[in-house]
């Protein structure tokens, strides 16, 4: 069978048809790709500035507390609607509320579908009065268990029964941590507290019914071991407060506690007790009854977890 001989610029000619046929392939490609992103660019901006929107407070919900409102949320964060939810910042939001509810924590969250505003809180509740000085003079208020301030405002709003009897003085921010380990360990301390007292220098004073004024020093990390001794003396200490006429107890030193006598100023336990011991000896030896002794606590050994 005979073959017909190709042209030579045949081949030449059908590999530029081709070229220019993925070429054009390729900017149909491109085409359809922009106009694609094109629209669902407008889809999705219309879709976030008309669709995505606050128009009644029923899209705010409100979690994790009983006693804040919706209607409270609204105010304290001053949300007015209609309000994108793109427009909204959820950290400033969370400290308006903060500032201006009984909360402990506050969680703001932007849910889509279907669009809503979500806020999750923590209530908190006043467990001391406080006091506390500012620029303006003395201001009074409350602290919830962690040791943050509360306002009067926001103790109200918390719905507490009654006013706490606890009385802190001399609240200062830098103290919060300190002023939470006294409040978390009240109700163990064998007497009921009635004041925390900061000085300015932050040393830290208790009053209690049965011991009077303590003095707990500086609120570093040998508090806990001076709550410990404050315990154990309010367990036996009281039944000799009448006899020596304790004016003050001094913490400061958890190892050498140290009582404030009339006329005699500091004197440690340990001191007072070899003391009496050694007035009551001679009368023994004289063989006279010797008079009844004052037992004074010895100070708790230290645990091995201090």
């Amino acid at each position: 069978m005979t073959k017909t001989p190709e042209r030579p610029g045949l081949a030449p000619e059908r590999r530029r048809q081709l070229r220019q046929q993925r070429r054009q392939e390729r900017l149909r490609q491109i085409w359809r790709i922009s106009l694609f992103t094109a629209a669902a660019t407008g889809l999705g901006w219309g879709l976030l500035r008309e669709g995505w929107v606050l128009r009644s407070a029923d899209q705010v919900e409100v979690v994790g507390s009983s006693l804040v409102t919706r209607e409270q949320v609204l105010r304290e964060a001053q949300l007015r609607l209609p309000q994108p939810l793109l427009a909204l910042r959820p950290q400033e939001l969370a400290q308006r509320l903060s500032a201006g509810l009984p909360v402990e924590q506050v969680q703001v969250s932007r849910l889509m579908l279907p669009p809503r505003l979500r806020i999750s809180l923590v209530e908190r509740q006043a467990v001391a009065q406080a006091q506390r000085r500012t620029s303006g003079g003395r201001e009074r208020g409350y602290v919830d268990r962690l040791g943050n301030w509360m306002t009067s405002r926001q103790q109200r709003g918390s719905g507490g029964a009654r006013t706490p009897q606890v009385m802190v003085m001399g609240w200062q921010e830098r103290l919060r941590p300190p002023l939470a380990a006294v409040l978390a360990q009240q109700d163990q301390m064998g007497s009921t507290l009635q004041q925390v007292r900061f000085e300015p220098n932050g040393s830290l004073w208790l009053r209690t019914a049965a011991l009077g004024d303590v003095h707990l020093g500086p609120p570093d990390e040998r508090l806990r071991r001076r709550l410990d001794v404050l315990r154990h003396l309010s367990a036996h200490l009281p039944k000799q407060m009448k006899t020596l006429k304790i004016q003050s107890i001094d913490l400061s030193d958890p190892e050498q506690p140290e009582l404030g006598l009339p006329g005699k100023g500091r004197i440690s336990i340990a001191g007072l007790q070899k003391a009496i011991e050694a007035a009551n000896r001679p009368a023994t030896a004289n063989g006279t009854p010797a008079t009844a002794s004052t037992s004074l606590p010895a100070v708790p050994a230290r645990s091995l977890g201090d």
